[in-house]
């Protein structure tokens, strides 16, 4: 029992570790956004943790031999669902609230509940269906649509919640044979390939100048960063890089019913830091919606944990 304890303890606080730099990473994009592409971010974000990882932590783990896979496919499958949540989530941070971005990509969770009825024949009872439209409730009640608040730009996280729930779906079929280590790796090879070839075609800035702040982060021209931003640049990746190896390490030594919950420390975080450094402060529909989205989730973690089941999807690469 004590190993045990001091297992689920540690993996409580690699979880907050990770949640804690993931959102300093929402921040850094977020601030840097006026000035890059996303995809030249990216990239170097991506090629500085690929570097952490080859030199760090791949060595601690097992050595390099822990990179051979049979299943390439998959990877490279999982690897375009996570470029796909992060462009679309970052792609939103340019033109929303960091709060409201983050709020919505919790989604994820019960998406996942829903995702594991269809695409893995599990069953959900009553009480998680009820979460899961709590959940949903939460999400529409932070879009409004049909109202004058509702943006558009707000639909690009919730696409990366839908992505990030169908990558986590898709772990469940290959993460009883890889390790969490080689998922990281292969997830950063693919942000740096399809961020080389987005940089080719777009990086230009040919298709810029459409006046949207998410469309211009996606397609504007690349510059060589200046000096004082550098230093932002590498703790992105590093922070992206370490991060990552958190979430999976998490995940090994404890069950996710206890440790997946405190995943959502990201989102009051998010809150202060919205304050703190954009001065954004959510109005009371907004704190309603993330009440419900973070109640939908929280119970149905806390549900399956007191039925001595597993959640519906271990949570091996975040959304960011």
């Amino acid at each position: 029992m004590p190993g045990l304890m001091n297992a689920r303890a540690t993996g409580i606080l690699c979880v907050l570790g990770a949640a804690g730099l993931f959102t300093f990473n929402d921040v850094i994009i977020k601030y840097l956004s006026g000035d890059y592409a996303l995809h030249q971010v990216i990239l170097i974000r991506s090629s500085i943790a690929m570097t952490l990882l080859l030199a760090v932590f791949v060595p601690l783990q097992g050595g390099y031999n822990i990179l051979h896979t049979r299943r390439l496919g998959a990877h490279v499958i999982r690897g375009l669902f996570v470029v796909i949540t992060n462009m679309s989530f970052f792609s939103a941070l340019a033109a929303m609230p960091l709060a409201d971005a983050v709020a919505i990509s919790f989604i994820s969770p019960v998406l996942i509940t829903a995702f594991s009825v269809v695409f893995l024949g599990e069953a959900v009872g009553p009480r998680r269906w009820f979460a899961v439209v709590a959940g949903l409730l939460g999400v529409l009640i932070i879009l409004r649509p049909g109202t004058t608040a509702f943006q558009p730009v707000a639909l690009l996280p919730l696409l990366a919640a839908i992505t990030y729930a169908g990558l986590n779906i898709l772990a469940r079929k290959i993460g009883a044979t890889e390790r969490a280590t080689t998922m990281a790796f292969y997830i950063q090879l693919t942000f740096i390939a399809t961020s080389a070839a987005m940089g080719i075609l777009f990086g230009d800035g040919a298709m810029s100048g459409q006046g949207h702040a998410s469309i211009e982060f996606l397609f504007r021209a690349w510059i060589w960063p200046t000096a004082g931003d550098w230093p932002l640049l590498i703790v992105l990746g590093l922070f992206n890089g370490t991060a990552g190896v958190l979430i999976g390490q998490a995940y090994r030594l404890s069950e996710a019913a206890i440790v997946a919950p405190f995943e959502y420390a990201a989102v009051p975080l998010s809150v202060i830091m919205g304050v703190l450094v954009f001065g954004e402060w959510p109005d009371h529909m907004t704190w309603a919606g993330i009440a419900l989205i973070m109640g939908g989730g929280l119970y149905i973690f806390l549900r399956e944990a007191w039925m001595n089941r597993p959640v519906a999807a271990r949570r091996t690469t975040s959304i960011r």
